[in-house]
């Protein structure tokens, strides 16, 4: 079947998403690495993705572990230094698509009050012609569920899609139902799968 549809994940496709890397340099690579083996950020980084609240989240998870309280809050009151920057050329793509009358959708796991301080500071996340938004689906990658919500939404089969995403489990489990998938590694080599699939000339894909 004909790719009708392309759909990109967010975090460290379009944008940075490293907060290892944001902690490393906020209270150093020892500090981070023993917060990180102590306690699950990633964890509770899904609570918030799932529709949770970013603040009450992370502030209560705060509160229970009070030795690493600060580092904590960070992740609420420092978050947008934690996703960034943006990846120009996924960016470039994006609207490469879009130009050419492609639909162009994002499907990410993402919190209801990260999104709202994430769409004011990085204009191409308005772009989409639909955004599926994890917090407000109220379900997350990789659950089989939110890819078919996607489809439903869509009214398109899985092997009318092709998806881009940086974590193989969210491939794994796009491609159980049918979808075409790019593990993104770098956006060198999505333009290149976009320019073999036909989506876009060697030229539009600079």
């Amino acid at each position: 079947m004909t790719i009708k549809a392309v759909i990109f994940d967010i975090g460290n496709v379009l944008i940075e998403w490293q907060p290892e890397r944001y902690y490393d340099a906020k209270v150093g690579e020892d500090r981070r690495r023993a917060m990180f083996a102590q306690l699950d950020l990633h964890g509770m980084n899904d609570i918030i993705d799932r529709g949770g609240d970013f603040k009450q989240t992370i502030y209560d998870w705060a509160d229970k572990t009070p030795e690493w309280a600060e580092e904590i809050r960070l992740w609420h009151d420092d978050w947008l230094e934690m996703a960034k920057p943006a990846i120009p050329r996924s960016v470039r793509l994006l609207r490469a698509l879009r130009a050419q009358g492609t639909p162009v959708h994002a499907l990410t796991n993402f919190g209801i009050g990260t999104w709202a301080i994430a769409t004011p500071a990085y204009d191409f996340l308005n772009e989409f012609d639909h955004t599926f938004v994890s917090g407000h689906m109220g379900v997350i990658k990789p659950e089989a569920r939110i890819y078919e919500m996607v489809e439903e939404q869509l009214n398109l089969p899985g092997e009318a899609l092709i998806f881009a995403d940086d974590r193989l489990d969210n491939i794994k489990a796009a491609e159980a139902r049918g979808w075409h998938t790019h593990h993104f590694t770098g956006a060198d080599g999505w333009a290149r799968r976009l320019v073999d699939e036909g989506l876009l000339t060697e030229e539009q894909a600079v």
